[in-house]
């Protein structure tokens, strides 16, 4: 096998390096896993015995494709490699040793469901309310103990005076406890006792040194507390450890990824040998200097710059649209017109920094009969609070689908069990009546008592309640209405197990608010069923487009979950300060929060091969209400020469209004500071809509009302964002409403 030929000299280098650490600082594109293949293929033609390697990674499908390249390259003598995820070596390690922490060899692995009922009975002996301390809360804090090796009494000790955390510490160890009493282990528990068996018993460690004298692992710049630990305790023998990462792509801080883990390790191990593979495979000459740029504005990071033989390739495009769904026209329209002039879906992807922004693609790709694929997320429409909510308005319009009452009647929970529903539903279907009238009938329903015939009572009593005031509310304030009638705020608080997480449910609502404003201000007689048949959530879901077998697709996902991927075309969507970077890393007293921010930038922009396009909204809708933004910093990072900013983009369908991004942002801001564009975004009066046009009627004028028939005006009020009229109805008595949203028609 000759290196040089295959390799370039930096890879050929790292493949040849085998013994004492080596630090493989392998940036986006640069060939890493090929670089791995020669290496562990070097290894065994110089004579080391397969079973003496360990190469780790981080998930299933990174393992396979080294174990399927590595058997492919040397068929004869790769079985033997131990190449596997952490989780799945230290499961190896334990079922081998178990014992000595006092398992049997025969011990379980508590899945997630498993972990919920064991926290469930937690909860029950210490008394708990779950409302006050949520058991998702509780059991991401135990997890992130784990990450960072602290048994219960260590996290005890270090929280002592914090009562929050003392509690936390209670549900640690009688959940620990009760892992053990079962003879089960959760994921977390099998890195940090691997950890714990090699520390009290040496003998084993060392067996285990013994075994695995040459140790390589990959994406090292994501490695926790616990896995940096393990591998330590590993390579303190022998020093034979290759770890091969990017601390520039180092980005999942929130799973607990310890960058000082890559950037300390010379001083770790001051004999590393380190080298730098720069030459990128992937992107072309601009995309690379332009993420460079980026990147350089951080500190905590090693020097290091991607480079190409490749072409230069085009000016990276940066547009400017008024609003988030004149964003999304934009970008879906520039992308149907390279399909008609032969391009395929799957060579387009949208990467953004928050799922809620994708929304707008969705209905633009809706729209125009495209084919899309959400990455590792759900349809705005499939995730769990807008399907609870749209199941809460569909039931307050009347429909009868017994799948949605269902899903409903006992969220939050009302104490009705499931015989009583099974009653309930047998006495529907022998009636012919819908699930939610059999509800309304529960009193006459046999065997339903007790705390579900409250429930039931409370349920239909609630539904019925705000249909009738729904008659005179505008469609998002029904919403609003059914979230504070049901209790679902508290319902979503008890859910989350986090502010962040609620924060996010929240803004899917504030979505579903401003899709049903623009929706009713656009249509003349708007109904809550024809909003959702539109939406594909009443009746039967919309087909997906094309071919489901087709791969022909184009993919819609966050930054986080594009990493490790590439495609040829790249919009990175969202690009406003207060957006990304977000404004708690903008505000935030801490350095590093804003640099991992950029490093996701950096992320971003080198998914691309060919074509990278940057796109923002200058306003957007934030909890109802309308924000001016200005451009993210990291564009004001890109030197000027780089961007093409002078072309405008087609106008929308939808007559959105291009701000040309040369008038909008002056030669001069692109080539200052990177700090030029920093301020975050703009609230208050600058934030209110224009002045809404007058009513085309008058005090004394005869109107009609779509819902409520007609009436007399009374009095038009001019307020900030509308007209407040109140009509006195010939059958509804007097009513007021904003003039926008009542379409009031002079008869």
């Amino acid at each position: 096998m000759n290196l040089d030929n295959e390799l370039n000299p930096q890879q050929a280098e790292a493949a040849k390096t085998i013994d004492g650490p080596v630090l493989i600082l392998a940036g986006a594109g640069s060939g890493k896993t090929r670089t791995l293949m020669y290496r562990i293929a070097n290894m065994l033609e110089n004579g080391i015995n397969p079973w003496n390697i360990l190469a780790l990674t981080f998930t299933n499908k990174a393992a396979k494709e080294m174990k399927d390249r590595i058997e492919a390259m040397i068929p004869d003598r790769s079985s033997a490699l131990w190449i596997s995820t952490f989780h799945s070596t230290c499961l190896r390690i334990m079922f081998s040793h178990a014992d000595k922490l006092g398992y049997t060899s025969s011990f379980e692995i508590a899945d997630q469901a498993d972990q919920k009922a064991v926290m469930r009975e937690v909860y029950k002996k210490l008394e708990i309310n779950p409302k006050q301390i949520p058991e998702r809360s509780a059991a991401r804090e135990i997890s992130q103990a784990k990450d960072r090796l602290q048994s219960v009494d260590e996290y005890v000790r270090e929280n002592m005076g914090d009562f929050s955390k003392a509690k936390y510490g209670e549900i640690y160890r009688e959940y620990q406890e009760r892992l053990k009493r079962n003879n089960s282990m959760d994921f977390d528990d099998l890195i940090f006792n691997t950890v714990k068996l090699f520390r009290e018993f040496p003998e084993i460690l060392e067996s285990y040194q013994e075994k695995f004298k040459y140790i390589m692992v990959d994406e090292y710049q994501d490695t926790n507390t616990a896995q940096f630990e393990f591998i330590r305790l590993l390579a303190s023998k022998y020093k034979n450890l290759c770890v091969v990462g990017d601390d520039d792509q180092s980005i999942y801080r929130f799973r607990g990824a310890d960058i000082r883990n890559i950037l300390d390790f010379e001083t770790n191990y001051p004999e590393a040998h380190v080298i730098k593979l720069e030459e990128n495979y992937r992107s072309t000459g601009i995309i690379l200097e332009a993420a460079n740029e980026v990147i350089a504005n951080n500190t905590e990071r090693k020097q290091k710059a991607l480079w190409t033989k490749s072409e230069d390739g085009g000016k990276i495009r940066f547009r400017q649209m008024d609003t988030s769904s004149g964003e999304a026209a934009f970008i879906a329209d520039d992308i149907r017109k390279k399909v008609e002039a032969g391009a395929s879906y799957k060579d387009f992807a949208i990467l953004l920094r928050t799922n809620i922004q994708s929304k707008e693609f969705e209905d633009a790709f809706r729209v125009r009969r495209m084919d899309y694929e959400i990455v590792k997320g759900l349809r705005f429409w499939d995730t769990k609070v807008i399907k609870d909510i749209s199941a809460y308005l569909l039931t307050v319009a009347g429909g009868s689908n017994d799948m949605r009452t269902n899903r409903i009647v006992n969220l939050p929970k009302r104490g009705i069990g499931a015989s009583s529903l099974d009653k309930v539903a047998a006495y529907a279907l022998s009636n012919g009546l819908s699930l939610f009238d059999a509800c309304v009938k529960a009193e006459e329903i046999p065997g339903v008592s007790g705390k579900a015939l409250t429930g039931l009572k409370d349920f239909t009593s609630t539904i019925l309640a705000i249909r009738e005031a729904a008659k005179d509310m505008k469609l998002s304030e029904v919403v609003d209405k059914v979230i504070e009638d049901v209790g679902y705020n508290g319902y979503m608080l008890m859910e989350s197990d986090s502010t962040e997480k609620y924060t996010e449910m929240r803004e899917y609502i504030d979505k579903l608010k401003e899709a049903l404003d623009e929706y009713e201000a656009e249509t003349e007689e708007p109904d809550l069923i024809d909003f959702m048949r539109q939406n594909g959530v009443e009746g039967t879901t919309i087909d997906k487009l094309g071919n489901p077998e087709s791969d022909d697709r184009i993919r819609v996902m966050t930054m986080h979950n594009a990493k490790g991927l590439e495609f040829p075309n790249v919009y990175v969507a969202g690009m406003e300060q207060g957006l990304f970077p977000g404004y708690g890393a903008v505000t935030s007293e801490n350095p590093t929060d804003l640099e991992e921010e950029r490093r996701l930038c950096y992320v971003a922009m080198t998914r691309a091969e060919k074509t990278l396009t940057l796109t923002c909204a200058r306003q957007r809708m934030v909890n109802g209400e309308k924000r001016f933004y200005k451009v993210s910093q990291f564009l004001g990072e890109i030197p000027n020469s780089l961007i093409d900013m002078n072309v405008q983009p087609k106008k929308d369908e939808r007559k959105e209004r291009v701000i040309p991004v040369a008038r909008q942002l002056a030669h001069a801001a692109f080539a200052a500071k990177p700090m030029a564009f920093s301020g975050g975004f703009q609230k208050g009066k600058a934030a209110m809509t224009a002045a809404a046009p007058k009513p085309d009627y008058e005090v004394g004028d005869r109107v009609r009302h779509f819902k409520l028939g007609e009436g007399v005006v009374k009095s038009i009020v001019g307020g900030g964002k509308d007209y407040e009229v109140t009509i006195e109805f010939d059958k509804s008595g007097t009513k007021k409403m904003f003039a926008q949203f009542a379409k009031l028609k002079r008869v």
